[in-house]
């Protein structure tokens, strides 16, 4: 039952036509043939963001994840087709294996600007500017939490020792990022000080780091707008996900003025990793299916997170964003008739963008005639609606008492339509493995039982929707 596995039917479900997306460029309320539509928020950047992919680097501090230098250099250029602005890699001062695999990741040409992840201390920095990336990003933890209990530090030492580790990467002409470590448990003077002092030498990019995931997105929204007044480079956000806020709170910076989002493949990361790549897309592609469409490869989603899956020996989650096997799979009878009609009534992405299929479930109790109809049109069967409401009323009988799959549907579908064709009076799901035992029982008792089972599947075929 896989939502690629099977159609509903009708090839113009999955055609651009018959998907309704959003009106407006930047969604539902904003319409430019109604004068009295608000402007849109000239802080916003939901359609003019870019990501920073960190599976390379904050992947690798997932508990399942172990990269060797091929299977890095297999991610990295799955990445770069796939169409992110930057990857980034894991500190070259963690270990000379990490040295060795940035510098062969820089070597590889690719369109995506390579970064790499380091401490704020100038021995990492000279070690950091020699592999050939195209940028450097320095953390330093600035909360209470972190000063007292990680580097031992003060502001005053975060100030001095910032500005030349910066001056000094800037010396080297590559992008320079300098972001604080836990931002929403620090202090908001601490923050503002530091971050006006690093923009007002040069930076590319201030960051805002959710490092526990303890931000909600109007903390987020919050302090990304007062960032946004206090300094005029670009603002880069990074995002845990311990309280499941990680893609709403991407969303909201976005919203506030940020400019640049870090993710990572399926969310890997330290605990329960950040914003996922399939996560942030589905959210965007909502906001500006324009900007994203002619952004991304969106169709290479699936192999790129089957990629990453099969190096971390994770499944991918069955509510996985976009790529889950139930993401596009619909069961409710009164759902599917909808979504035959026009799958907009029930879908806000079209899985057509990204190369996946949709999948219209009738293997159940809950299944409609409509969509025992679709199925029938699949087969290329001839029958009434009549006719399909009766056939569903045997699979909802059937699917009472045990569990189908889309061969027992096609069974019962195909020997009613024999029956038929042939004017055979003998019962439906005859031949199907363990059929419920009412219908068993007609089929060896003889005509008497089978015409009270017909009649009872008249009066269940009158019900169904």
């Amino acid at each position: 039952m896989s939502p690629t596995a099977s159609g509903n039917g009708s090839s113009s479900g999955n055609d651009k036509k018959d998907f309704q997306p959003l009106s407006g460029r930047h969604g539902p309320h904003l319409n430019s043939r109604n004068p009295y539509q608000p402007l849109p928020d000239f802080l916003s950047n939901v359609n003019s963001f870019k990501i920073i992919e960190s599976t390379l680097r904050e992947g690798e501090q997932f508990a399942n994840a172990f990269f060797d230098t091929a299977k890095k250099i297999e991610i990295a250029k799955a990445l770069d087709d796939f169409g992110v602005d930057y990857i980034e890699l894991t500190s070259p001062a963690a270990s000379e294996q990490s040295r060795l695999d940035c510098e062969a990741i820089c070597k590889l040409g690719l369109k995506a600007k390579i970064l790499t992840h380091i401490r704020c201390h100038m021995d990492d920095a000279r070690i950091a500017v020699q592999t050939g990336v195209d940028g450097v990003d320095v953390v330093i933890g600035t909360s209470s939490f972190l000063r007292e209990h990680s580097h031992g530090k003060d502001m005053d030492y975060i100030h001095k020792t910032a500005i030349e580790v910066i001056e000094f990467v800037k010396s080297h002409n590559i992008e320079i990022r300098f972001s604080s470590e836990d931002s929403f448990r620090s202090e908001l003077v601490d923050l503002l000080s530091i971050y006006r002092t690093v923009d007002q030498i040069g930076v590319n990019r201030v960051g805002i780091a959710d490092t526990v995931g303890c931000a909600s997105p109007r903390q987020v929204y919050d302090l990304i707008r007062t960032l946004r007044g206090v300094v005029s480079c670009d603002i880069e956000t990074h995002f845990h996900n311990d309280t499941g806020c990680a893609v709403a709170n991407a969303y909201c910076a976005l919203e506030a003025g940020a400019t640049h989002i870090d993710t990572s493949v399926l969310g890997i990361g330290e605990r329960n990793g950040i914003t996922p790549l399939g996560g942030l897309v589905a959210r965007m592609i909502v906001a500006d299916r324009e900007y994203v469409t002619s952004k991304y490869k969106l169709h290479k989603l699936r192999d790129l997170e089957n990629l990453v899956a099969e190096a971390v020996e994770v499944n991918i989650p069955f509510n996985n964003y976009i790529t889950g096997f139930c993401a596009f799979t619909h069961k409710a009878g009164i759902h599917a008739k909808a979504i035959l009609a026009n799958p907009s009534t029930y879908e806000i992405i079209n899985p057509a963008d990204f190369g996946i299929t949709r999948y219209v479930h009738f293997a159940s109790r809950l299944t409609g005639w409509n969509a025992i109809k679709s199925r029938v049109e699949q087969l290329d069967l001839d029958m009434t609606d009549a006719q399909c409401k009766e056939c569903t009323a045997k699979v909802k009988q059937l699917a009472d008492v045990r569990p189908l799959n889309v061969d027992d549907v096609d069974s019962i579908i195909r020997q009613y339509h024999f029956n038929i064709k042939t004017g055979n009076d003998q019962p439906l799901l005859k031949g199907i493995d363990h059929p419920a035992p009412g219908i068993q029982e007609a089929a060896d008792d003889g005509e008497p039982a089978a015409k009270r089972l017909r009649t009872e599947l008249d009066q269940d075929a009158a019900k169904c929707c």
